[in-house]
């Protein structure tokens, strides 16, 4: 795998630091997992839906935890009273953490077990502050600036 220096990135993105350390993040990708499979839906033009396949977990076992832009997704199970023999074993069970980069003002807002899929909502709720305004013409300024 290459290597790629991202140093100079961190030069020229002035203010954009978290950008730059995005993509620093993303090109170290050797060591994600791809358990627990999971998918990412788009429910509506601002809400999501993460699903992971959790076979084996309870609700106990998973622990879901947000922090500033991340969301922490990590299930442990518990010491195996008597241990099973078999004959063949298709079905992972293991400890595991999987992380998300959440975009600006993502939140999540509800999580659900049923069936050994894990369904996590999300919805990107932006501040009245950020929404783009629209600023209408008019000559009510001009107006009374000559007054």
């Amino acid at each position: 795998m290459r290597n790629i220096d991202l140093s100079p990135l961190y030069r020229s993105f002035i203010g954009f630091d978290h950008l730059a350390s995005m993509i620093d993040a993303a090109s170290q990708s050797e060591k994600q997992t791809t358990y627990p499979p999971y998918n990412i839906e788009l429910l509506a033009e601002d809400k999501y839906r993460i699903t992971m396949a959790v076979a084996g977990f309870s609700q106990d076992n998973i622990t879901i935890e947000t922090q500033e832009n991340t969301l922490k997704v990590s299930g442990t199970l518990e010491g195996k009273e008597n241990e099973r023999k078999f004959l063949h074993k298709g079905i992972s069970e293991r400890n595991f953490e999987r992380k998300f980069q959440l975009g600006d003002h993502v939140k999540v807002l509800t999580a659900d077990m049923q069936n050994g899929l894990l369904h996590i909502e999300l919805e990107r709720v932006i501040p009245e502050a950020k929404k783009p305004r629209k600023i209408e013409i008019g000559s009510s300024l001009i107006e009374n600036k000559s007054s």
